[in-house]
């Protein structure tokens, strides 16, 4: 695979994904296993709640909800959101504080043209999720990465944030629980990190579509909580925590109690992009309340249990294959991320060309971390079914072993 200019502004997650399938061997007769998409829904042990499919039935057989939708969505809908939000909150979200999207990833479609302006920047997690250098790279949005550093759990380089930026910075992004790294930042961490952006003049965009999947040791915490002391723009989704990512369903959420945000313009701007984009169907808006007030906590907790299960035997797992380093047991999120030791492999220069030669090879499907910003390290989803992440890790470690320097 030809890997000279991929990044993530020039590939997407699901062309990286797409380049690594017809990678594989046709004539290998073993199952491939996808380690490298992160949906929950490929795993036959993750369903959603039957709570999710009576009220979109529901929804469906009231004929109430076959016209267009509202355009800032329905309201009913946006406030039980609110309210959602708000229960972790200091302070109490309106429906009008709420706006609802086509999953995360339109958010951030949303959210930076929005703040985009001439000569602007943005500050990035380094590694992150490649759809916001995407986008940004479309706006004219000059990007800046600050390091989330794997030998202090994947914290932020809270020095590099103030070396970052300059008076054109408009905004960094914090991704928690963290996509790729699947660490869960502390409290007063967090705290630095709202600090930090007050004293730059600048707010938070804070990825939340993992949010409250946690199954480590350390808790959730939303970065709203913050809210007083600089302005933060939440985004979330059903996709993960629901275990349906093809209703695309997600949302912006405005957390400013002091009202910065509206008073400097950028919620108008909001609501101007989302005049002029698609609006998520209104059936599943409409289906939006039932889910929220209505699914059980044992649903939520049976799959947290599945994914602390996956994260065990992954990194146990990984400790017995000597060209791979996990330096954080996963806490959270769906995905972990893992270093290549290159210098013990004969034949492979970099992270692409591992994943690619170990989809070949092994029929395994692995994403490459260049794309998430972190050469020569690999993405690995922990949204698997165990018996398929152990023959996996089995087939990885044969492949490690057939490329191994001879010492």
């Amino acid at each position: 695979m030809e890997n000279k200019d991929l990044n993530a502004s020039s590939i997407s997650v699901g062309g990286i994904y797409d380049m690594l399938l017809d990678s594989v061997n046709n004539e290998d007769t073993r199952p491939v296993i996808r380690l490298g998409r992160v949906d929950p829904t490929d795993n036959p042990l993750f369903r959603t709640t039957n709570v999710a499919h009576d009220a979109v039935t529901t929804s469906v057989q009231s004929f109430n909800f076959n016209c267009y939708p509202p355009t800032l969505g329905l309201l009913e809908a946006k406030r039980v959101i609110a309210d959602h939000v708000s229960v972790h909150l200091p302070h109490k979200l309106s429906a009008e504080n709420v706006f609802l999207t086509i999953g995360g990833t339109q958010a951030i479609d949303i959210i930076l043209p929005s703040i985009a302006r001439p000569g602007a920047n943005i500050l990035l997690p380094k590694p992150g999720y490649p759809q916001y250098e995407l986008r940004a790279s479309r706006c004219h949005l000059e990007v800046r990465y600050f390091d989330l550093l794997p030998d202090r759990g994947w914290e932020v380089d809270l020095d590099s944030l103030e070396n970052l930026a300059d008076e054109n910075t408009v905004a960094l992004v914090i991704i928690s629980p963290s996509s790729p790294c699947g660490n869960v930042f502390a409290y007063e961490h967090l705290k630095k990190v709202a600090e930090i952006a007050s004293k730059l003049g600048i707010f938070v965009i804070s990825d939340e579509v993992y949010a409250h999947v946690v199954f480590g040791s350390k808790p959730f915490v939303p970065m709203g909580e913050f809210a007083s002391i600089v302005p933060v723009i939440t985004i979330g989704s059903f996709s993960k925590r629901w275990i349906i990512p093809g209703w695309r369903i997600g949302w912006i959420a405005i957390c400013d109690p002091q009202g910065i945000l509206q008073e400097s313009g950028i919620v108008s701007k909001i609501i101007e992009y989302i005049e002029i984009t698609d609006n998520p169907p209104t059936i599943v808006q409409a289906a939006i309340p039932d889910i929220l007030e209505k699914t059980p906590n044992d649903f939520h907790s049976n799959n947290l249990g599945i994914l602390r299960e996956v994260a065990d035997i992954f990194y146990d797992g990984c400790k017995e294959i000597p060209c791979l380093t996990c330096p954080l047991k996963p806490e959270g999120a769906m995905v972990v991320m893992v270093e290549i030791n290159l210098s013990q492999l004969e034949d492979i220069v970099d992270d692409v060309q591992f994943c690619s030669k170990l989809a070949k090879e092994e029929s395994v499907i692995l994403f490459p971390g260049v794309i998430v910003g972190l050469k020569n390290w690999i993405r690995v989803s922990l949204a698997v079914d165990p018996s398929d992440l152990k023959e996996g890790l089995e087939r990885i470690k044969a492949f490690g072993l057939r490329h191994a320097k001879l010492s």
